[in-house]
């Protein structure tokens, strides 16, 4: 990869394994309790270089993983935890080349892992109810990315209204009332397509899953949470970490079936 250049996100380590999240721009400074760091001494050396900072401090420079960037960067609306959005992309099965219909962008960090996933033979169109979020979401989109990439479609408006004209092969939501998308997904995703939503709540659960059984055309309905927690190793010294990562959500998934026709028949 390219030595660092103005533009590009950066994430500093110190001594003690604090990071600090930094976009490169020409004769900025970054200010930290350990004193000042000119980005013009990281603009243009390689990631991993070690930089000092005016009290003499070391910091080490590196190109954020796309957890570290949704983690720390600024927000508005709530994102999707990294621990969540591995099991999405997993048990959502986004894949290089698919169509994902995903609602609500939010900050976008959702949006960075569905694009990484279908590559830049699929397309994501995602769609956000608010205005003001969807443009913090862009400017988070291109901190990261430096632009919008042509694959990308942001949509302000009700995810139901887009669902024609995408025909998606997957869909993604993290919007409060997912069982509105239901009935739509029948109609227009993909038959084997999957349905996927992220809620915080049992009684939102319940409700898209009662929604999800009652148009007969989904199986493999599955809810079910992720929880992380780190292990402490110092030497000999082995034992779980004191703090986790508890519930953040409930992810449920479904995969769209085409029913059959009376002269199938039936197995019962």
């Amino acid at each position: 990869m390219a030595d660092f250049a103005a533009g590009d996100p950066c994430l500093l380590y110190d001594a003690k394994g604090r990071t600090y999240l930094i976009r490169l721009q020409a004769g900025s400074e970054f200010q930290y309790h350990r004193g000042v760091v000119v980005h013009d001494a990281i603009i243009g050396e390689p990631e991993g270089c070690f930089v000092a900072a005016s009290m003499g401090s070391k910091l080490v420079a590196v190109r954020p993983r796309l957890a570290d960037y949704t983690v720390k960067m600024p927000r508005g609306a709530a994102v999707v935890y990294p621990k969540d959005t591995a099991a999405i992309l997993m048990w959502a099965d986004i894949y290089p080349g698919a169509t994902v219909l995903e609602a609500g962008t939010g900050s976008g960090a959702l949006t960075l892992a569905l694009l990484r996933a279908v590559g830049e033979s699929g397309r994501v169109v995602s769609v956000e109810r608010r205005a003001d979020h969807s443009e913090v979401a862009v400017s988070r989109l291109e901190g990261f990315l430096g632009a919008l990439p042509p694959n990308l479609d942001l949509r302000i408006g009700e995810v139901e209204a887009n669902f024609a004209d995408v025909a998606p092969d997957r869909v993604v939501l993290d919007v409060p009332e997912p069982w509105h998308s239901v009935w739509p997904a029948v109609q227009y995703l993909r038959p084997g397509g999957m349905f996927c939503c992220y809620l915080p709540t049992i009684p939102q659960v319940q409700e898209v899953r009662r929604q999800l059984a009652a148009t007969g055309s989904f199986i493999e309905e599955t809810t079910f949470e992720v929880l992380h927690r780190e292990w402490t190793v110092e030497g000999r010294s082995v034992r779980p970490s004191h703090r986790m990562q508890g519930h953040t959500g409930f992810i449920t998934v479904a995969r769209r079936f085409t029913r059959p026709g009376p002269e199938v028949g039936s197995d019962s």
